[in-house]
């Protein structure tokens, strides 16, 4: 009787620790789905982002800055940040994409930024879409 309850102490143990481990993974693969779901709706919203930023540009309305304003701080609060690169900084290829060049002359300004496209953007430290930018490129 003794060697049976060892037994079946040991597949009650074997139990919990599976459930333990199914619940843990189950937890971690809803927090997945959570990102997956969230990188997908704001890689669909961050053109019309950009719009309104292109809109605002032209228009210097307070109605749109006010929109652009709220979606920047709802993107910042679940995680999301802006990737903005500067004219005159080193292109970075693990945040940076060329999408043309500009020749020079002077070894110095190669690899550098002369002007941002579009902003990228990060989530959680991966970048989701890569800043479009144009670089200057050593005239050989």
């Amino acid at each position: 009787m003794t060697k049976k309850n060892e037994n079946l102490k040991n597949q009650l143990a074997r139990a919990l620790a599976d459930y333990d481990n199914l619940k843990k993974r189950s937890d971690e693969e809803r927090i997945d789905m959570y990102k997956i779901a969230s990188i997908s709706f704001i890689s669909k919203l961050l053109p019309i982002l950009d719009n309104l930023r292109q809109a605002q540009n032209h228009l210097k309305d307070g109605g749109i800055s006010i929109i652009i304003v709220q979606l920047e701080s709802l993107l910042k609060e679940d995680g999301f940040e802006e990737i903005k690169p500067g004219v005159g900084e080193i292109f970075n290829e693990s945040i940076h994409e060329v999408v043309d060049t500009v020749e020079t002359k002077v070894k110095e300004d190669n690899n550098i930024i002369s002007e941002v496209i579009l902003s990228g953007w990060k989530f959680n430290g991966t970048v989701i879409r890569f800043a479009k930018v144009i670089c200057q490129k050593l005239l050989v």
